[in-house]
């Protein structure tokens, strides 16, 4: 065997090992209890170090040995008690976390991180474990430390294209596939062999049919699974997010986490990381209050941040709830009025809250480095509804707030309500329907504006809708253009609520999403497509786009169901 063999093709499993150390490396110091660290997780964080360290010289990443060389030997001393584990211990072992990932990064193409803050860091890891602190504070005076965050930021995010699957998970799916062909084989020889009239062959068939149908169902379940996460992979970032955050606010937090091992597709995981560490910074600066004003309230010191996950039907709801102020309703409206957003004169509380998602909308006096741009929520609810899911708001002046978003399992599938319109079918995604009704015509005003637009109010519930007519927002011939004698289905969207006007339903399905962009191309008011049982090909709406070209037919509408 040759010593000079190539290592560049391990190197995808060396980025995939450290990483995961890294994240764990975090996740233990962050829950170390300074006071009585626990031995086992010492040598957990110890290990992690160290395993890193190995890899890092095997593969011919010196960099990044020479970092957790020096970081091994402070751990070693802290776990053998030779050193008092203190904060600025963790907190140093936290930066060297930080400038290793950005070193991992570098090596997959991301900028390099300035040889300074990795000359600063060691020297005061290294003077850490000889136990002279003065020197810690010298080195870091000497050299000016950068934020190893801002190479990255520059940087596209380099996604994994791969996913460690267990062997069961294999084995399942290749067991499954056996079953497939053995029914394939059993429905062919049924094809070389003509039925006879006799019921016997027909319920032969019939029964070989279903077993197809349960193979399939049982092949696709478990190729879903091989793409299924826990949300521990992002509920895991959190905790050092939230002491970061805490500590540079001067608040004191806890974060609670429940059901971290609710599983969701890695593509929704990957796209959910962004909204949930926005609504987390949110909910610890502007909602939980300084220690001084929560013991003043009533409240203990401390606040807490709890985040939680868990299945609900077909889908997955996370909720992020915090036991701070509130929202204050009367400065929301305030500044409502301010930027002129229209409102009733007596709104509901969930018309102010969902005020909080209008494009810039801010409460903030002052623009920190940890919120108060205003540019935020509305990216939040876009990208979750973009991932077919919703968010929630509820919130009690001095009690706290809730956040709760309702997330699809997989990108791959989805439930949907078929609904036809003339003689085309259209898929509307289950997640915005919250009902479906045909309107009395004495719940039914048309409206003309100044400028000569007209449009369509409905009365639901003792609430003006704007209607939107699917056929005219694509131009197709409906079977009838009364809004009484067809449907109407009450979506909700980041807009608010709606009515779409379709001819008829044709029933719930489970549908298989097929890119339009991919294989076409991008079509106004439809985000994706599926092909149907009989083969034919049904677009898959995109309710908010769809509302919003359709209230281009009755602008008048939007600004009448406000005043009415």
């Amino acid at each position: 065997m040759s010593l000079d063999m190539d290592m560049s093709e391990f190197h995808g499993i060396f980025f995939e090992e450290t990483s995961e150390h890294l994240a764990c490396l975090e996740t233990l110091l962050v829950g170390l209890d300074r006071g009585q660290p626990d031995p086992e997780v010492m040598n957990a964080i110890f290990r992690a170090a160290h395993s890193i360290k190995g890899s890092a010289s095997t593969f011919g990443f010196p960099d990044m040995a020479a970092v957790t060389h020096d970081l091994e030997t402070l751990l070693d001393k802290a776990r053998k008690g030779e050193l008092v584990l203190t904060e600025e211990i963790v907190d140093i072992t936290l930066e060297a976390r930080d400038v290793l990932l950005a070193q991992l990064d570098h090596h997959q193409g991301a900028a390099a991180v300035a040889q300074s803050v990795v000359d600063s860091l060691c020297a005061r890891v290294r003077a850490l474990a000889s136990g002279t602190t003065s020197v810690v504070a010298e080195a870091a005076a000497a050299v000016e430390v950068v934020d190893v965050e801002k190479p990255k930021a520059a940087v596209k995010v380099i996604e994994s294209s791969s996913i460690r699957v267990s062997v069961e998970k294999v084995d399942q799916l290749i067991n499954l596939v056996g079953e497939l062909v053995i029914t394939q084989s059993m429905l062919a020889l049924t094809e070389q062999s003509p039925l006879n009239d006799g019921s016997a062959d027909a319920e032969r068939l019939l029964e070989r049919l279903q077993q197809l149908e349960r193979n399939t169902r049982e092949l696709q379940e478990t190729v879903m699974s091989i793409r299924m996460l826990p949300v521990s992979a992002v509920f895991n970032r959190f905790p050092r997010l939230v002491r970061d955050l805490a500590g540079k606010l001067d608040k004191q937090i806890e974060l609670r986490t429940f059901g971290e091992s609710t599983e969701l597709d890695r593509g929704v995981i990957e796209k959910i990381t962004d909204p949930l560490t926005h609504l987390i910074r949110n909910s610890v600066d502007h909602g939980i209050e300084l220690s001084d004003e929560r013991v003043a309230a009533g409240k203990p010191a401390k606040g807490i941040l709890t985040l939680s996950a868990y299945h609900q039907g077909g889908s997955v709801v996370i909720k992020i709830q915090d036991d701070g102020k509130g929202f204050d309703r009367d400065r929301i409206l305030a500044k409502a009025r301010e930027r002129k957003i229209p409102l009733s004169d007596t709104p509901t509380d969930q018309e102010i809250w969902n005020l909080i998602f209008a494009p810039g909308f801010s409460t903030a006096d002052t623009v920190t480095d940890v919120s108060g741009r205003g540019v935020g929520m509305d990216v939040v609810r876009r990208n979750i509804e973009n991932l077919g899911g919703r968010v929630d708001l509820q919130s009690a002046p001095g009690v706290g707030t809730t956040i709760t978003i309702r997330l699809p399992l997989t990108l791959a599938i989805m439930d949907g309500m078929s609904v036809g319109i003339g003689e085309q079918n259209y898929i509307v995604p289950l997640t915005a329907i919250i009902e479906s009704m045909r309107p009395l015509p004495k719940d039914l005003k048309s409206l003309v504006g100044h400028d000569g637009s007209k449009g369509r109010l409905v009365l639901v519930r003792g609430e003006y809708l704007p209607l939107v007519a699917l056929h005219e927002v694509f131009n197709i011939e409906p079977k009838s253009a009364e809004p009484e004698k067809g449907i109407l289905i009450i979506v909700d969207t980041e807009s608010g609520r709606a009515a779409l006007f379709v001819d008829e339903l044709l029933g719930q399905r489970q549908v298989v999403i097929k890119s339009l962009e991919s294989n076409y191309r991008k079509v106004p008011g439809i985000s994706a497509a599926t092909i149907m049982g009989d083969g034919s090909v049904s677009m898959i709406l995109d309710v908010s786009e769809a509302v919003r070209l359709g209230r281009r037919h009755g602008v008048a509408a939007v600004a009448m169901a406000q005043a009415v």
